[in-house]
């Protein structure tokens, strides 16, 4: 790491988080706590506020904290495979979710379309389905 300058305080404001949260990926191991000089205060690089801006970019991407460490172990350039290979699953999961989603999206228009249509005092057939899907879930396991 380079020269240390930050506080804690300006590193998370630099990297657009709170300080909990990078007290968080520290207690996770992907942050690395420098060292506290004798009555001082810790000091942060830019390099801690461009590892924090990469984790963040990461979890947008969908990654785990798990993933994201393993991610940057890996950053080295040297293991393109590994690194791949981690984002070819990504991918999958990211896929699998989207499917789920267009699911319930279709779920949600059917239910509301007949919620449109029903009249007086009748079981809501929103509830109904969602009850429905929860079963149908529950068995399958």
């Amino acid at each position: 790491m380079t020269h240390a300058m930050l506080t804690i305080g300006a590193l998370a404001a630099q990297a657009g988080v709170n300080v909990e949260t990078i007290r968080f990926y520290q207690r996770k191991g992907i942050v690395p706590v420098p060292p506290r000089p004798e009555r001082g205060v810790r000091r942060y690089s830019k390099d801690h506020v461009d590892r924090v801006r990469f984790i963040k970019a990461a979890q947008l991407w969908g990654f785990t904290l798990g993933e994201v460490a393993d991610l940057l172990r890996l950053q080295d350039g040297m293991a393109c495979d590994a690194t791949r290979r981690i984002a070819e699953e990504r991918l999958a999961v990211v896929t699998a979710r989207m499917r789920e989603l267009r699911n319930v999206a279709g779920a949600l228009r059917r239910a509301i379309a007949e919620c449109r249509t029903r009249r007086g005092r009748v079981s809501c057939p929103l509830i109904t389905s969602v009850r429905r899907s929860g079963l149908a879930r529950g068995r399958s396991r």
